[in-house]
C-alpha cells in the first residue's frame, strides 16, 4: 500500500512521535510511506531514509485560522493530485484532520488521540461560549467520518459524551518498537542524575497537571529528585519557586531520546486530567520502570487496572498522589506484569492493513 501520514508538525508531542514510529514500521513492513508535515517545524528525530514532505519552508509556521487551513488544504490537495495517489491517508489531531477534510482527500481516516470531551469540559469551566464552539467544530469534523481511536475509552467518548456517530470506528493502538526502545535506553546520555529520581515526561499544558504534581511533591518527604522532561517556561519555574521546591525539582527540557532518562528512574508519574492512550506509560513499563498514573479518561485504566491496580490514583488529589508515590518508591512492583502485546507492530500493522477504504 501507498500510505500518507499527515501531521501538523513534529513538535514534541506523543501523537507526533507515534506517527513517526508508525511511518517507520509501515515502511519496514514493505509499504510505501510518506510523512506529510503541514508546517516544517521539527523537534522529534526522524529515522534516516524516511520520506518526509513538508508544505512550508523550514521553521515557518502556518496560520491556524481559516485562511491558513484553506491554504494548507490547497497545498495538500495539489500534492495528492500531482505526486502521490495514496491508497490510504491517516491524519492525527484536529488541525491536521480539518485540513485533510478541506482537501477532500479520498481514503482518509482520522486518528483520535485524546479524550475530546475532557478537553471541552475543561474549556467550559473557563469559557462556556468557546467550549460550545469547540464542540460544534468537533461534531462537524468527525460525524459520519472514518475514525481510528487509540483506545476503547477514546472511541466510546465520541458517542457517549459528544453524541458523535462516525461512519465507521476502529480501535487501533499505537505501536511501539520495544527492542529499539530498549537499545536506545542503554545509550550514554549526559545529565542523567546518578542519585535516585522520579520522572515526569510531558509538555507544559493544563492537561498534564504539573501543578498537581508539584503540590504532591511538596507534600512528599523523599530524598528523590523530581526530573521534568518538559521545556522550561517562566510559569513552571515560578510554581516551583512558590512551593519551595527549587532544590528538589529539575527541568531538563525536551529530550529527543528520553529512554535513558526513563529507564534509570525509580518511578514515572503521569498526572493528567485526560489522555487518549498515554504513550509514556507504555514506554516506561517497556523500559522496566514502574509507573503511577491518575485514573483519567482514557487509557491508564485500560492499561493498568487488571495487572497493577495500585498504580492508579484518583484525579486532582495531590495527597493521594503523594501517598501513592511514596508507597511505590518503598514497595514497588514488577512492570512486566502488564501485558503489552496489543502494542506490538504486528498487531497494529495487521489492523491498519485491514482498514476498508472509506
Amino acid at each position: 500500500m501507498n500510505i500518507a501520514l499527515v501531521v501538523t508538525n513534529l513538535q514534541g508531542g506523543g501523537a507526533e512521535k507515534a506517527m513517526i514510529t508508525l511511518a517507520a514500521t509501515l515502511r519496514a513492513n514493505g509499504h510505501e510511506v510518506c510523512l506529510i508535515l503541514l508546517e516544517d517545524i521539527r523537534q522529534h528525530g526522524v529515522p534516516e531514509g524516511l520520506p518526509i514532505l513538508a508544505l512550508t519552508p523550514p521553521g515557518k509556521p502556518l496560520s491556524k485560522g481559516w485562511l491558513g487551513k484553506w491554504l494548507a488544504a490547497w497545498r495538500l490537495r495539489r500534492v495528492w493530485s500531482r505526486q502521490h495517489p495514496f491508497d490510504l491517508v491517516i491524519s492525527t489531531l484536529p488541525f491536521a484532520d480539518e485540513v485533510c477534510r478541506k482537501a477532500r482527500l479520498p481514503h482518509h481516516w482520522m486518528r483520535i488521540a485524546n479524550t475530546l470531551s475532557s478537553e471541552i469540559n475543561a474549556l467550559r469551566q473557563k469559557d462556556p461560549v468557546k467550549a460550545a464552539r469547540r464542540l460544534a467544530r468537533y461534531r462537524g469534523l468527525y460525524a459520519d467520518q472514518s475514525l481510528i481511536a487509540v483506545s476503547n475509552g477514546a472511541g466510546e467518548d465520541l458517542s457517549v459524551n459528544l453524541a458523535i456517530q462516525p461512519r465507521q470506528l476502529r480501535v487501533i493502538h499505537n505501536l511501539f518498537d520495544f527492542e529499539r526502545m530498549r537499545q536506545l535506553a542503554k545509550m550514554p546520555v549526559e545529565g542523567v542524575p546518578e542519585s535516585p529520581y522520579v520522572i515526569h515526561v510531558g509538555r507544559f499544558a493544563r492537561q498534564k497537571r504539573h501543578d498537581l504534581l508539584l503540590d504532591a511533591w511538596q507534600i512528599l518527604e523523599t530524598p528523590h529528585q523530581l526530573v521534568l522532561l518538559t521545556e522550561p517556561c517562566s510559569k513552571l519555574e515560578q510554581w516551583i519557586v512558590e512551593r519551595g521546591l527549587k532544590n528538589r525539582v529539575r527541568i531538563v527540557g525536551f529530550q529527543p531520546n528520553p529512554y535513558p532518562w526513563i529507564a534509570r528512574a525509580e518511578l514515572l508519574v503521569l498526572c493528567s486530567d485526560h489522555e487518549g492512550m498515554p504513550n509514556v506509560l507504555i514506554e516506561s513499563l517497556a523500559c522496566g520502570t514502574p509507573v503511577v498514573s491518575t485514573d483519567c479518561p482514557s487509557g491508564p485504566r485500560e492499561l493498568l487496572l487488571s495487572a497493577i491496580p495500585e498504580a492508579l490514583v484518583p484525579m486532582n488529589d495531590a495527597k493521594a498522589l503523594a501517598d501513592r508515590i511514596h508507597r511505590l518508591l518503598t514497595h514497588s512492583y514488577d512492570p512486566s506484569r502488564v501485558d503489552l502485546s496489543a502494542f506490538t507492530p504486528a498487531v497494529t500493522i495487521a489492523a491498519l492493513e485491514s482498514l476498508e477504504k472509506p
